[in-house]
């Protein structure tokens, strides 16, 4: 079998790929500070010969900010599938520097408790786990061609927002639309145990302020007799919630779907400890919608949190002040087929309705998405599970993420496609921090799951 040729290649390369790793770890490509523009132009330009010297039609794409790479290469049959692959090759500030055990850019194996693991910035988030699809698609070169049609799109600019994200979709979305995108950007359930992302909640992000009187006052001269938008905001922001946690806006459950059986029986299955993950933060008793369990509550369920609450004196001591204004910050997590704009509509008639005379609200908005959903029934996501089970010798998990990636939504709002979200981080890879680290395991196993994926896909 080709696969079979693909996976003892990965093997018998490992430490060449081990060594291209290297090499595109100490660039220093740090998106979010002007003084390392040229590394990142490098580590485009790095990414473009590697892909090239594999047999890709691989280029630079300016934008406004940091380059784009993008690559195509035909798959051995004209009928196969194609497949977008995103990936980013900017890595987060190394700051604070003094507790790095070493150089940031100088990577290197390290051993702990008989695990060999990669240690330098980017290990992890992202080029380690760029890499595991690249180092693949080498493989599968040297043995015949690749199973599927592979577009990759590798963007410089993940970490400070992908601000050149959408516009370049825009103007290339005919040249990247594929049948599915697979993204490699999230984590394993545990070191032993893949998974795949098959949902990301939506967020709405919405700051309300409630004005009354047209100055501050003196309570004692007008306490009792002028209404204090405090009072007023706190009181509807209590509102939002019944007593039995549910969200109380009117209609927000539109759209919000159960769980199938199966997929509801695997996550209670799982080897998860509701008490260690709240007791790690100091809390111990579940605070969502009641019936309901904490991996329910931060993968699949709709949340409304107040974020921060503004008004009246604030500093040390005291100041005895009817505060003119207050405003609280406020953010929704969605998740099926709610609608952002529906929220925005149910959460402002919310107020509006409660407001006493002489109070006023207005509202800010701080941006909207929708939630991203895999179909459970889709033939992408049962043929990419099957694949990394058969890897790893175990069940895949089908997780979902409590937060979001924006460049999922542009995919599926852009260009039609869904996406396979299959990381092979674990939560302890420190990304964002310092001695950030990448486990050999990770990188060796997730580079023949991206093989067997693609062979499965293209069956």
């Amino acid at each position: 079998m080709a696969l079979d040729k693909v996976l003892a290649q990965i093997d018998a390369d490992l430490d060449g790929s081990l060594e291209r790793l290297f090499d595109l770890l100490r660039i220093k490509s740090i998106s979010t500070n002007p003084a390392f523009r040229d590394d990142c132009a490098r580590a485009a330009h790095w990414l473009v010969a590697q892909l090239s010297g594999i047999g890709f039609d691989a280029s630079v794409r300016e934008t406004a900010g940091h380059p784009m790479v993008v690559a195509h290469a035909k798959a051995r049959q004209a009928d196969a599938p194609h497949v977008l692959f995103y990936g980013h090759y900017d890595v987060q500030p190394v700051d604070p520097l003094s507790l790095w055990h070493s150089d940031p850019f100088a990577p290197h194996m390290v051993e702990e408790g008989g695990d060999k693991r990669i240690v330098a910035r980017g290990a992890a988030d992202d080029k380690g786990q760029l890499m595991t699809f690249v180092e693949a698609c080498r493989a599968f070169m040297n043995h015949g061609g690749l199973p599927c049609h592979v577009t990759i799109l590798f963007e410089g600019e993940e970490e400070c927002g992908s601000p050149s994200m959408p516009a370049f979709l825009a103007a290339n979305k005919d040249e990247l639309r594929a049948d599915v995108a697979l993204v490699c950007d999230t984590n394993m359930w545990n070191r032993n145990t893949p998974a795949i992302t098959t949902m990301l909640r939506g967020l709405v992000l919405e700051e309300v302020v409630i004005d009354a009187a047209s100055r501050d006052l003196h309570s004692g001269l007008f306490g009792g007799a002028a209404i204090n938008p405090i009072r007023v905001l706190t009181r509807i922001l209590s509102d939002l919630h019944d007593d039995n946690g549910a969200v109380a806006l009117p209609g927000f459950y539109e759209g919000v779907e159960e769980l199938p059986a199966d997929v509801a029986a695997q996550w209670r299955a799982l080897d998860f400890s509701e008490s260690d993950f709240l007791g790690e933060v100091g809390l111990s008793v579940p605070a969502g919608e009641k019936g309901r369990s904490v991996l329910e509550h931060v993968w699949s369920r709709p949340t409304c949190d107040v974020n921060g609450i503004i008004g009246g004196y604030t500093g040390e001591g005291t100041k005895t002040v009817l505060p003119a204004r207050a405003s609280a910050k406020v953010s929704f997590r969605l998740v099926g087929e709610q609608e952002p704009h529906k929220i925005l509509e149910s959460f402002h008639a919310f107020v509006r309705a409660r407001l006493p005379a002489d109070c006023k609200a207005t509202f800010v908005s701080h941006g909207a998405s929708a939630a991203i959903s895999l179909p459970f029934d889709s033939s992408y996501l049962q043929k990419a599970r099957g694949a990394l089970s058969r890897e790893w010798g175990v069940e895949a998990v089908m997780a979902g993420g409590g937060g979001s990636i924006p460049v999922i939504g542009n995919f599926k709002r852009d260009l039609g496609m869904d996406a396979l979200m299959i990381g092979f981080g674990l939560d302890d890879d420190r990304i964002h921090s310092p001695n950030e680290k990448y486990e050999l395991k990770s990188f060796h196993k997730g580079t023949r799951s991206w093989a067997r994926v693609l062979d499965a896909l293209a069956h």
